[in-house]
């Protein structure tokens, strides 16, 4: 338990180091800030396939497979619905629309926050996931890239938000709130399998395919929306060998 309870730290704390390095660093390139999340994506890829849907075959037994595909499926849709349910943010960011000639970009910057906050607790989730299955070594391994893809995050939504006229404290005090977000989620994930084993195989699944709808439908993109595809994609493929070369070693 303690282990879970220090990788839940660690992994929400890692937006949290990576807003203040965005604090530091306020006008963070796009290309920079594409190849440091398409290396992460790489990485989430990698701890989904390896730390999550293999597993959840495994331990799905004869029907392994058909579980694993719904679990993946269910995953994903219920990724989608949360995405059409993010609010708008104004009242939380303590922005009001008179005070800000900018408030339609503000909307945007915060509505991605959020949709950060919400992509978080399954990712959480996923790492919780990962220990209840009692395999330490998957267990880190998919912390590892969690934590890892969730610093670029923290650090490129804290110049957005600063430039859209949200305060200092305010904007570190959203980002903390994003990593608290998945705090949560490891301890809920943790917690569910512990509690319920037999639901085991789907939540592998389950968080796998969270974990696949998030790197494709938002890092994937966002990363080759600059110009930068090439150096993108290589980083992606290296964030990939990196955790499957971990895997090996670890194994």
């Amino acid at each position: 338990m303690q282990m879970v309870l220090l990788t839940a730290v660690g992994v929400g704390g890692a937006t949290i180091f990576g807003s203040i390095i965005g604090f530091i660093f306020k006008k963070i390139s796009h290309k920079f800030s594409d190849i440091v999340l398409s290396f992460a994506a790489g990485v989430m890829l990698a701890a989904a396939v390896l730390g999550l849907i293999l597993p959840s075959l495994e331990y799905g037994g004869k029907y392994g497979i058909i579980i694993t595909v719904i679990g993946i499926f269910a995953g994903a849709v219920a990724l989608n619905l949360l995405d059409k349910l993010v609010p708008h943010m104004h009242k939380i960011a303590g922005a009001d629309s008179e005070e800000h000639k900018n408030n339609n970009n503000l909307n945007k910057i915060l509505l991605f926050v959020m949709a950060i906050a919400i992509h978080n607790l399954p990712e959480g989730i996923a790492a919780g996931v990962g220990f209840g299955s009692g395999n330490t070594t998957d267990a880190l391994l998919i912390a590892g890239g969690i934590a890892l893809q969730n610093i670029p995050e923290g650090m490129v939504i804290i110049g957005p938000m600063l430039s859209a006229g949200v305060s200092p404290r305010r904007t570190f005090v959203i980002a903390m709130m994003t990593g608290l977000v998945e705090v949560v989620g490891t301890l809920l994930g943790y917690f569910a399998v512990s509690v319920a084993s037999f639901i085991l195989p789907f939540a592998l699944a389950f968080a796998g395919g969270t974990m696949l709808y998030v790197t494709s439908d938002e890092i994937i993109p966002e990363t080759h929306a600059h110009g930068n595809e090439r150096g993108a994609t290589y980083a992606l493929l290296l964030g990939f060998c990196l955790m499957l070369i971990s895997d090996v070693l670890l194994s």
